[in-house]
């Protein structure tokens, strides 16, 4: 049976929902009615609710993708993930807001509803799991899931001032998420602290009959809680930066876009002091494969979504039109109506380079870099090999992790101070690696003044890389972190859970 929402948490849920619009779908487990949203390790979240990013199948709930195409559908089962936390006495409240079909960094490209950052509702929570993201933020779950294809955790994670985890491909089972590109999502986790997050982890996390690309964690992998060992942390230093957006080889337009705005600029170094602060090494390291990141990065992912939206057809998912002529002109007239410029321009894109006669120029090339990106991590980092991880041959293992920005902006405004589509694109260089290494990463608020954020009052986040399958390690230097600076909130905020 559902576990009770706490006294005074429906009025303020509705205070807050009307404000910033992270659900799509909300269930108040006490009457277990639906209404569309207007406007031990695991001990930290068990009976507690929770919400989900409306492209992972929560029986009975909507599974919109944040589309129209999809806005009525219901999913007729359940993702292993949400099923693992339910078996722990979780209870999904709601499914959250998102970009159409996870393709977005602002959750603006949702065609059902807008969300806002509960910072400031005038600017956007990123994306694609934006909704997620302000939820937990507001305080209106304590976690919830999202997906993350080339930084959808963490981005909005960083905008909204939460902890945002991207598993190591593979670690947590994709049953039950709707596919936009395969070899690069994994199912995610936004928490209000790196405990929670901890603890939703694990939860969520081993190998899936289900899901062939998932596994458990190798023998050897780090499995301590809260190991508190200070720890050797690569960091880029601003020459190292500099090069990975070099106007030389990077579009000028694209280079501007990635240049760290100052108030950014000033919570990274922020950070690296409170890391050594702490007892942390800190090495610094040049990645020189971060300026190939998003090329290959949109070249693969458009691939991928091409060919894995080509099921919504309206035959067999989908609104279909009042009337068409024949199969052909029906599917022609719902994919027109149904998906928003972005899911084309993406759609397109892949199947554009997946023609004949340029899979060699575009797709296999991106290949050849996304696996180069791979061999570059690991040089600091070491392989997913544990086997041999005492070997001298192990990439000398020199880093326990890598710290990087998040996005080279705050949460940005709408309007005429807004990022433009391509330029939102070309700040993915700090997340997409990630991905495309198939590595975990963690995003967390560095806190600054009185307020816990940067001028302006908008939280700055940072990411820490580990090694395939070290969530727990990234996890050890996140907690210790936060115990020495906790994690802000924005006004109005009430804690409802412990």
């Amino acid at each position: 049976m559902a576990s009770p929402l706490p006294e005074g948490y429906l009025p303020y849920f509705k205070a807050w929902e009307e404000k910033i619009g992270a659900f799509i779908e909300f269930a108040d487990p006490q009457s277990d009615e639906k209404a569309s949203g207007a406007g031990g390790p695991t001990d930290a979240i068990k009976g507690l609710p929770f919400a989900v990013k409306d492209n992972i199948a929560v029986k009975g709930f909507s599974i919109s993708c944040g589309s129209k195409l999809l806005e009525h559908m219901k999913s007729p089962y359940t993702a292993t993930a949400v099923q693992k936390l339910e078996a722990l006495g979780g209870t999904v409240i709601g499914k959250t807001n998102m970009d159409e079909f996870g393709m977005g960094s602002s959750t603006d490209n949702s065609a059902i509803k807008r969300t806002n950052n509960p910072w400031d509702q005038s600017r956007v929570s990123g994306g694609s799991s934006g909704g997620s993201a302000a939820a937990v933020a507001a305080g209106l779950v304590p976690y919830a899931l999202g997906s993350d294809t080339g930084g959808s955790v963490r981005q909005p994670a960083a905008f909204c001032g939460v902890v945002g985890l991207k598993p190591t491909y593979g670690a947590v089972s994709r049953f039950g998420l709707v596919a936009y590109a395969s070899s690069l999502e994994t199912i995610g986790i936004l928490a209000d602290t790196t405990k929670r997050c901890r603890a939703v982890f694990a939860a969520i996390r081993g190998g899936d009959p289900l899901d062939q690309t998932s596994r458990d964690a190798p023998a050897g992998s780090n499995t301590a809680v809260n190991d508190t060992a200070p720890r050797t942390i690569g960091v880029l230093s601003p020459e190292a930066i500099a090069k990975a957006i070099s106007s030389e080889i990077t579009a000028k337009t694209a280079a501007q876009a990635a240049v760290l705005e100052d108030e950014v600029a000033r919570g990274f170094e922020l950070a690296k002091t409170r890391l050594k602060a702490l007892g942390h090494t800190l090495v610094e390291v040049e990645l020189p494969s971060l300026k190939y990141g998003v090329p290959a990065y949109y070249t693969i992912a458009t691939a991928e979504a091409s060919a894995n939206l080509a099921r919504f057809d309206s035959i067999r998912y989908g609104q279909r039109p009042d009337w068409a002529e024949n199969p052909d002109d029906l599917i022609d007239k719902a994919r027109d109506a149904g998906f928003g410029a972005e899911v084309k321009l993406r759609i397109l894109l892949g199947t554009f380079v997946l023609r004949s006669g340029f899979q060699d120029r575009y797709y296999l090339r991106a290949q050849k870099i996304r696996a180069g990106i791979r061999r570059n991590f690991e040089s600091y980092l070491g392989s997913s090999d544990y086997a041999n991880s005492n070997t001298v041959s192990d990439a000398v293992h020199l880093l326990d992790a890598i710290l990087l920005p998040v996005f080279p902006t705050r949460a940005f405004d709408r309007g005429d101070f807004s990022l433009s589509p391509f330029a939102q694109k070309a700040a993915d260089l700090y997340t997409c690696c990630a991905n495309l290494a198939g590595l975990p990463a963690l995003a967390f608020p560095v806190g600054g003044d009185a307020a816990g954020c940067s001028e302006g009052g908008l939280p700055v986040g940072v990411q820490l890389i580990g090694r395939a399958f070290a969530e727990n390690t990234l996890l050890d230097i996140v907690e210790r972190y936060e115990a020495s600076h906790p994690f802000p909130h924005p006004a109005g905020y009430k804690k409802f859970w412990s």
